[in-house]
């Protein structure tokens, strides 16, 4: 059966629409069936053009119920909700539904002290550093805030995924062909060590895929596509 991953949190601005197709793509480099699945309803839809995942549109109740059946019918897919912040009684729906929850969260004492609150409510949770600061004197202070303020929650906080403009890319409507290398190479970090906490075996020779955008380009249709008509006809 399929597996759920659901990036969630009261707190708005962590980076969870970007951590969502962030972890989609990255999985597709390493050859994983993944869905970007979208539920904010202030976000739009995006197209599955040059895509190496699918993205899915399950604003509506009936469309993340039928999102649900289908991955939980299927073998090797992986859907990634995006939860949206300030929705705590969808961030409960979607954490009951998942196989692990992720709670990302900036390098502020506001965000930590909601994350911790987030922890509290999800106690299978792990907390994700996002949008982390590459400056050694800001990264420092922010290590110290977690230091300080995430005392007992260590071991339910993963490696940081750092501040990278390009990321904005993959929340363009349409893709370009080619991507950035720093980009591909943040979404396989990120796809490394949540496939590891959701005992996924990871191929890691499939990284070759980042430096060939012909191989990337063909990754997207057949079964992708296939996956997402599935869903919609459910």
């Amino acid at each position: 059966m399929g597996q759920v991953i659901s990036i969630i949190g009261n707190k708005g601005g962590t980076g969870k629409t970007t951590l969502s197709h962030m972890l989609a793509h990255g999985m597709g480099l390493f050859d994983r069936r993944a869905v970007a699945i979208l539920t904010d309803t202030y976000r739009d839809k995006l197209s599955k053009q040059s895509r190496t995942y699918l993205p899915f549109d399950a604003r509506t109740p009936e469309e993340l119920d039928r999102a649900k059946a289908k991955l939980v019918a299927a073998d090797d897919w992986t859907g990634i909700i995006d939860g949206g912040g300030n929705r705590p009684e969808m961030d409960d729906k979607l954490a009951a539904m998942a196989d692990l929850v992720i709670l990302p969260f900036r390098d502020s004492h506001e965000d930590i002290r909601t994350l911790v609150r987030d922890l509290e409510r999800f106690p299978n949770a792990y907390a994700l550093p996002s949008q982390w600061p590459t400056n050694r004197w800001a990264e420092g202070s922010a290590q110290r805030s977690i230091n300080t303020l995430l005392d007992g929650y260590q071991q339910r906080i993963l490696a940081p995924v750092y501040a990278l403009s390009c990321t904005k890319i993959l929340l363009q409507n349409e893709l370009p062909r080619g991507l950035p290398m720093q980009l591909h190479n943040a979404c396989r970090e990120i796809a490394f060590q949540v496939m590891e906490l959701l005992g996924i075996e990871v191929d890691d020779g499939n990284w070759l895929d980042a430096q060939d955008p012909e191989r990337l380009a063909a990754k997207m249709p057949g079964a992708l596509l296939q996956m997402g008509d599935e869903i919609h006809a459910a």
